[in-house]
């Protein structure tokens, strides 16, 4: 008789059971879906507001590299004695001074945008080591002349580097 009873309690049961189970499975379903929806909104709020972050970013580069192309950078600074070392010392000063006023960028450029960057700035760097070490420079004035000589039938670093930026922005629409 103890046993009907037990019998007849749980199977009255088995009903409510059943019912919570689903209630409990839908009501996490719905929590779930709550929850990966927020954060959807979250991140697409955050993409928004980064986006022209990012942009800057990658606006400030391309002057960056613009800066240091050498045809600009010749023009622009212009040599203070002829002696060619320190004329050599001025331009490298000035590429490592841009480069240090837009390091921070690096933090909204992709990795691999970066080390493009860096390499155009190292290489642009050699190219003024490598023309003050010929034999034809020996003044301020030459070694202007030699850089502009090598850059004539070819890209500068800068150029791959801001071709680089170019399709990088260009795949974030």
């Amino acid at each position: 008789m103890d046993f009907d009873k037990i019998l007849e309690v749980i199977l009255s049961l088995l009903p409510a059971l059943i019912v919570g189970a689903i209630a409990f499975y839908f009501f996490k379903q719905h929590t779930d879906n709550e929850e990966r929806r927020r954060r959807f909104l979250l991140q697409k709020n955050m993409q928004k507001e980064a986006f022209p972050l990012r942009l800057q970013a990658y606006e400030r580069m391309a002057l960056f590299l613009e800066r240091i192309s050498p045809s600009k950078l010749l023009t622009r600074i212009n040599p203070n004695s002829s002696n060619k070392e320190d004329y050599e010392n001025l331009l490298i000063a000035s590429i490592e001074q841009e480069f240090e006023h837009n390091l921070s960028q690096q933090i909204y450029v992709s990795d691999e945008c970066w080390n493009i960057l860096l390499a155009a700035k190292n290489a642009t760097i050699q190219l003024i080591r490598k023309a003050n070490m010929t034999e034809k420079t020996d003044s301020a004035n030459k070694l202007r002349e030699v850089i502009l000589t090598d850059l004539m039938d070819k890209q500068p670093p800068s150029g791959a580097a801001l071709s680089y930026i170019k399709k990088e922005v260009g795949e974030m629409w």
